[in-house]
């Protein structure tokens, strides 16, 4: 189904249709936006059969002549503050002419148009003429002289919406923006019987996978820190109860920012869900003059109604068509070694060279210099903010350790961490005032660190003058961009008084200004994203860098956990996975190495260790891990992802990776605890071609798809704990 946006004159309705999925909406008496409808594809005229409006005790009317509407009750599409809705606003302003926070914003006019427009500093899905219509309603505040648009983005091929909003201020007085969330959906009474599905966790623990039932009152999840975040995500969904992989309808929001947002779900006494997705109202204030706009971030709305297994799907796939950088989003990415957990701050050149090597004897590509080769970085205490290459540890410079990397056959990659300095810096003491502070509060470190103002364009500019001096003098081909702390005392010395609330957010576009001048600068480096581990990990990010570190926690069990919470919104190719050493440095424990691959291999795939330390047992895996990978990563970037087991619910991990033509496919199975004395079992496999037959490669065993998807592969009973199996699957012609 292509994408449409119909508006129908006579009953006010806007009516958006992509893939399988509908979205409704209409003007009403008044030029209130009543919600109507979204799910799976209907008929347009057969929304104006189910609207039911009455006369409710304690829910006033906005227009007192008319006790048919109330906004208290009202299904709405940009609900306001302070105008008889006590639920909470989308909006929310402050007029310091009269001190109100009221608004009222009505129906103005609409214009529909082909492609989808970019949003102004803000990273945002993209898509041609042909492959997306967008719908702009213009809403109006007559007093206030303020223009809303909301804008509505539907997707030929996907089962999307994505939406955000723009103030604009026509008044001759400023007002204070509060409050602007970029989507606002109020589902009608039977939601009640839904589920609100989050990812939260913690540093080295990130994306549990959460499902709560909807209760009265709010429920919500937000991050205060400066970025998106370890401890919560910029998503959430409603899921119908009992809902699972194959089964219920589920709504999914996720929020293209990386900085502070607000995700809840508020069930009224009427049993109506409003569930909301934006910029953290919580210390922000924006100050609109007049003639000035405001946009928001991008929410983007995904539906499937046969469960969370074709959500994720949906999401990967579109991620990769319409928000990666087109020139990585299905190209396959290089096998790295980083030299982080095999080094820490001790290296010199040679110690380098003897990893890459070794690197290079197993046919790794790609070797990655982590943090400590700048300033007179030893410990984590100092040199942030000198982005100047360490004669002590290199002599040579970078020039002479790339040629050396280059000389074994790799490509070389580099750590920086560029919004953040040390006290004990050049930088900092030439410009104490840089960093986000609050004159008279204490500067807090974490990591002994401070937080550079991004929201400075000289600090912007002395970074990347730094920054691109380097990456100039050597061919570098690879970037890790890290950010090690959250945000405290939040403000700015380049701010007056009344402004003060806008850093935080003024931050975030300054740093994507940053990126994105890096993006342009240098089209040919791969840059990952990461804060410690996975702190960022979030559509922002994903526009500019194409793979994130996923967790600092590279312990192959609990990566279990974290890849199948991320994998629930983000594509294989962006997670990026490693082997590292056992005992794990972060929990300790102890696992096979083929396991630690065979996880590694559910994202961009490499190594953390030190591989001339290696036994020969466990180098000649590394060398069969490394040609297997090169095999199937094509399969792994582009494919479909089916997860099959769940490590939350079982001792078991499973999942499949399924070509879009259906013609290869490789199934993972892990035991967490193993069982004594386990009964026959078998792992059922999905997305294959029923009608097809498949060949386990390295095997003469030829399955029926039909017949690994009803009854399944066998599953030995595993010698261990912490055992990995994987098959890889080929059509038979």
């Amino acid at each position: 189904m292509s994408a449409s946006i119909t508006y129908l004159p006579e009953s006010g309705t806007f009516f958006l249709q992509s893939q399988n999925t509908a979205y409704a909406f209409r003007v009403i008496d008044y030029g209130y936006v009543e919600h109507l409808y979204w799910g799976p594809a209907i008929e347009p005229q057969a929304l104006g059969q189910f609207q039911a409006w009455r006369d409710r005790a304690f829910s006033p009317n906005p227009v007192p002549s008319d006790r048919r509407i109330s906004l208290d009750w009202l299904a709405q599409e940009f609900p306001a503050n302070g105008n008889t809705d006590y639920r909470s606003p989308a909006v929310e302003l402050f007029q310091p002419a009269d001190g109100s926070p009221i608004c009222d914003f009505r129906y103005k006019s609409h214009r529909i148009e082909k492609g989808k427009p970019s949003l102004e500093g803000l990273p945002a899905t993209f898509a041609g003429a042909n492959d997306a219509t967008t719908l702009i309603l213009e809403l109006e505040d007559e007093k206030l002289a303020l223009k809303a648009e909301l804008l509505y983005t539907v997707f030929s091929d996907y089962p999307v919406i994505t939406r955000s909003a723009r103030l604009s201020n026509s008044g001759k007085d400023t007002v204070q923006v509060r409050r602007l969330l970029s989507a606002s959906v109020d589902f009608s009474s039977n939601y009640a019987d839904y589920q609100l599905i989050q990812l939260s966790g913690a540093w080295a623990r990130e994306r549990d996978l959460i499902a709560s039932p909807l209760r009265p009152g709010i429920q919500s999840l937000d991050s205060k820190r400066g970025a998106s975040s370890h401890q919560q995500h910029p998503f959430i969904a409603l899921a119908e109860l009992g809902a699972d992989e194959e089964h219920g309808q589920v709504f999914g929001f996720n929020l293209v920012y990386s900085g502070n947002f607000l995700a809840s779900v508020e069930l009224d006494s009427h049993k109506i869900a409003r569930a909301q997705i934006g910029l953290n109202p919580h210390s922000f204030c924006w100050k609109l003059a007049p003639g000035q706009s405001f946009q928001s971030p991008e929410a983007v709305l995904v539906f499937s109604p046969n469960g969370l297994g074709e959500m994720s799907r949906s999401l990967h796939r579109f991620y990769r068509g319409h928000l990666i950088n087109p020139q990585w989003a299905n190209k396959p990415r290089p096998i790295l070694v980083n030299n982080w957990e095999a080094t820490y701050f001790d290296f010199n050149a040679d110690k380098l060279e003897k990893i890459a090597k070794a690197g290079a004897g197993i046919g790794l590509e790609l070797f990655v210099l982590d943090d400590g080769w700048f300033g007179k970085r030893n410990d984590d205490t100092t040199s942030l903010g000198d982005w100047v290459v360490d004669r002590n540890k290199l002599p040579g410079g970078l020039e002479d350790l790339v040629a050396r990397i280059n000389g074994q056959g790799l490509q070389f990659g580099l750590w920086f961490e560029p919004e953040m300095i040390s006290r004990e810096s050049d930088l900092y003491r030439a410009h104490p005032d840089w960093c986000l502070h609050v004159p008279g509060r204490v500067r807090s470190e974490g990591r002994t660190q401070l937080i550079l103002d991004f929201s400075r364009r000289e600090v912007r500019e002395e970074i990347e003058r730094q920054m691109s001096a380097i990456l100039r003098s050597a061919p570098i081909t690879y970037v890790k961009w890290d950010m090690n702390r959250h945000m405290t005392e939040v403000g700015s010395a380049a701010l007056p008084a009344d402004q003060q609330g806008e850093t935080a957010h003024r931050y975030m576009l300054g740093l994507y200004e940053t990126m994105a001048y890096f993006v342009r600068e240098f089209p040919n480096v791969l840059f990952e994203g990461c804060s410690g581990g996975g702190g960022r990990f979030d559509p922002g990010i994903l526009y500019y860098m194409p793979q994130i570190w996923t967790s600092d926690d590279s312990d192959a069990i609990a990566r279990l956990r974290i890849q199948y919470g991320t994998s629930l919104v983000y594509p294989l190719s962006a997670i990026s996975a490693h082997v590292s050493v056992v005992p794990n440095h972060q929990i300790g424990r102890v696992t096979p190495f083929a396991t630690r691959g065979d996880v590694a291999m559910t994202g961009t795939f490499g190594y953390e260790l030190d591989l001339g330390a290696l036994s020969p047992e466990d180098k000649q895996t590394a060398v069969e891990q490394v040609v297997f990978y090169k095999k199937v990563r094509g399969l792994l970037t582009s494919g479909d992802l089916y997860r099959l087991k769940s490590p939350f619910t079982s001792q078991e991990s499973a999942w499949i990776v399924v070509s879009p033509d259906k013609k290869e496919a490789l199934a993972t199975h892990v035991t967490i605890l193993a069982e004594p004395n386990p009964p026959v079992t078998y792992l059922r496999l999905r997305g294959l071609a029923p009608e097809r037959k498949y060949r386990v490669e390295g095997t003469d065993e030829i399955y029926c798809g039909d017949a690994l998807m009803q009854i399944g592969l066998l599953l030995a009973q595993p010698k261990g704990d912490f055992v990995s199996v994987k098959w890889h699957l080929v059509a038979v012609d």
